[in-house]
């Protein structure tokens, strides 16, 4: 299940997870919660642990972003439905992630969230950015991200430090006003 923004967690500065519990059988299965309710919502591109009421510092980004057919679907006219597609690329799972560059270049994007339904609304938010994080290996990587994939990684991490969308948003509306 995924908290909603009145729950105290999503405001809390999460803990990072040590190094050597990576691979314990307490953050598997926090991970599998994870993966599991992103799975449960067709519009979820990403998912952070305290949106599942847990305030440690991992996130999944759906593999479906890094697929075209997302990506061509996320561009459907108003009321058509993203596909449901069984082979999606696998999710990416970041442990402790920190980001470590951001573009100087900014923009105001259109942004929702699962704990804050149904308002969406505007974040300026850079064009790339670069975060450092551990895998479900406990191996440390560098990824970098332009467009939809760098305003992931910053929503994220703004959810680790307690931090939701509408506190930085404009022009919030609720879901059923988007299209006017």
């Amino acid at each position: 299940m995924i908290v909603q923004k009145e729950n105290p967690v999503l405001r809390q500065i999460t803990r990072e997870v040590p190094i050597k519990d990576i691979q314990s059988a307490k953050i598997k299965k926090i991970i599998a919660q994870m993966k599991k309710a992103l799975a449960s919502q067709a519009d979820g591109v990403a998912i952070a642990a305290p949106q599942i009421g847990n305030a440690m510092r991992i996130v999944i980004i759906s593999g479906k972003v890094f697929d075209a057919r997302f990506r061509r679907d996320a561009r459907l006219p108003d009321g058509q439905k993203i596909q449901k597609v069984k082979n999606w690329p696998p999710d990416i799972t970041l442990i402790n992630p920190k980001i470590t560059k951001l573009s100087k270049e900014k923009k105001w994007l259109p942004e929702g969230c699962l704990s804050v339904r149904p308002w969406w609304g505007d974040v300026r938010r850079s064009e790339k950015t670069t975060i450092t994080a551990y895998d479900e290996t406990g191996k440390k990587f560098t990824r970098g991200g332009s467009g939809l994939l760098a305003q992931i990684f910053q929503h994220e991490v703004d959810h680790l430090d307690g931090v939701l969308f509408i506190d930085k948003a404009r022009n919030l509306k609720k879901e059923e006003n988007l299209r006017t």
